[in-house]
């Protein structure tokens, strides 16, 4: 584990959007530097494309979704 130094205006963007989404300072910024990382890696995917793939692999049971 470490510091990352980011811009004031991007941690106070992080700070809003972590009590949207009932989520830490710490784990926004750690879920947006891993859904960029995906995106990045994955330029076809679209961000729900990436979200499928991640509960797919965490086998979440999606509302309205049926089991395979």
């Amino acid at each position: 584990m470490g510091i990352v130094k980011i811009d004031d205006e991007l941690h106070a963007e992080a700070r809003k959007a972590s009590t949207v989404m009932c989520r830490s300072i710490n784990a926004q910024a750690e879920f947006w530097m891993k859904v960029g990382m995906l995106a990045e890696t994955n330029p076809t995917l679209s961000f729900n494309d990436i979200m499928r793939t991640q509960f797919e692999t965490a086998e979440v049971m999606v509302a309205g979704k049926e089991a395979a």
